[in-house]
């Protein structure tokens, strides 16, 4: 079967007896993603979200529901487990929830095996081996080089290589805990010297996150042909960046204290089988652009390695929330804003024999539309601070302040399917200690 093929579970007609997940805007049961939640007083264990539940996989393996492979991995630790599952293990397994979750047969041995989401924390749904950050928004790459280099924003390898840089997997944090403002070196432009201290250039980035599923040994490179089949699911990521430590330390090594302070997912894991019905085809390259080298060239990605996503960020500030104000939308545009497909970077990723493990993690880069209601960082909106942002109740912004919390969203659609999304990736910025 092919990895972008619909099943039963995509069905717009099948509903399920939790009521709240028919219609629901994120998690109808044509979603079921995979997460790590703790209820109150217990101890952590994986679930999926249906509505505005939790179904703990965990009992449900421990009721026998599952197939023994699943029922091992359930056992593990975090989502990794999981996550490495064959891909025909976890399409039986999504399956397996769809029909459990959907035939009234099942509610009595199921529903006490639910819990309301908003009584449970949700933590980082996999133990992160390793995070990879690329720059495959090439909006985002013209926006930001223009302001340094206007006549030759993008680098001669930039249309060649899916570039990208390792960041820091123990500062990976879920949605809902406060980034603290880091200190860093930081030097004005007309300054002898540089000074220590906190950033005043705080940023957000909008990507998207890449789940790692099955991986590969050390030393044997993945195809771009079955590099789909290591991707286990997305999820929405926001790369903090401190702009003016950034500026200063970046050359010659890339990024470094500017980003590892604090990186934000959602705590959803959405799988690559539920976004089946929201495959599309990746955007054509502009006349005269360099074909992609071999291997990374696969006419089935070029028909359906992008994704039919909606992007949305929302500003929502200390007097915003002080004044019952509803957040106010930075920016809204498409994934499809991607000079690379998400295979591309897997398969670019493995090419040298660098082994991906179950529950690595990959951000995209920044994603951004061409037009500036769709630019994914305020580095962009306010031309690196030259043109500030004005709210509707008057306040401005160039960069983040302290008591700002930047809201990420995501919506997958597609004509004769039902909507799926991603939950909130969110944060609220603190202030230096």
């Amino acid at each position: 079967m092919s990895w972008w093929t619909t099943d039963e579970t995509h069905d717009p007609a099948r509903t399920s007896w939790v009521d709240s997940a028919n219609g629901h805007v994120d998690f109808p049961i044509q979603n079921l993603p995979l997460g790590l939640f703790a209820p109150a007083d217990r101890p952590e264990r994986i679930g999926t979200a249906i509505g505005d539940k939790i179904l703990d996989l965990k009992a449900c393996a421990d009721a026998g529901l599952f197939d023994p492979l699943v029922v091992q991995a359930c056992q593990q630790p975090g989502a990794n487990a999981l996550l490495g599952l064959p891909v025909g293990r976890k399409r039986a397994l999504r399956r397996r929830i769809s029909e459990l979750l959907s035939d009234p047969d099942y509610r009595n041995i199921v529903e006490n095996k639910l819990f309301r989401a908003g009584d449970c924390e949700l933590l980082v749904p996999a133990r992160i081996g390793d995070y990879t950050d690329f720059y495959v928004g090439i909006h985002h790459a013209n926006n930001v080089g223009r302001q340094f280099r206007p006549d030759n924003p993008l680098l001669p390898n930039y249309k060649y290589v899916p570039i990208g840089y390792h960041g820091r997997a123990s500062s990976v944090r879920p949605s809902d805990v406060g980034v603290r403002r880091p200190y860093g070196q930081r030097k004005g432009p007309d300054a002898d010297a540089p000074v220590f201290e906190p950033t005043a250039r705080l940023d957000y980035e909008l990507e998207l996150g890449v789940w790692i599923g099955a991986g590969n040994a050390l030393g044997r490179p993945l195809s771009i042909a079955e590099a789909s089949h290591h991707v286990a699911g997305f999820c929405l990521l926001n790369d903090w960046s401190a702009r003016d430590v950034q500026a200063w330390e970046y050359q010659p090594l890339g990024p470094f204290l500017a980003k590892n302070f604090h990186t934000t997912i959602s705590p959803w894991i959405v799988t690559a089988d539920a976004m089946a019905p929201f495959r599309t085809s990746q955007p054509s390259r502009p006349e005269g652009d360099p074909a992609p080298l071999p291997y990374l060239r696969d006419d089935n990605d070029q028909r359906h390695g992008a994704l039919d996503l909606t992007l949305e960020v929302f500003l929502h500030t200390r007097r915003m929330r002080t004044q019952g104000a509803a957040p106010f939308r930075l920016s809204s545009g498409p994934a499809t804003s991607m000079y690379w497909t998400v295979n591309q970077m897997v398969a670019h990723h493995a090419s040298n024999g660098c082994n991906l493990s179950p529950g690595d993690l990959l951000g995209t880069g920044t994603i951004s539309a061409p037009e500036r209601s769709g630019f994914g960082s305020l580095l962009e909106i306010s031309e690196g601070g030259a043109r500030p942002l004005t709210l509707p109740n008057g306040e401005t912004r160039t960069f983040l302040e302290d008591g700002d919390e930047l809201i990420l969203k995501a919506q997958a659609s597609a004509a004769g399917y039902v909507s799926i999304g991603f939950g909130e990736c969110r944060a609220v910025v603190l202030p230096a200690t």
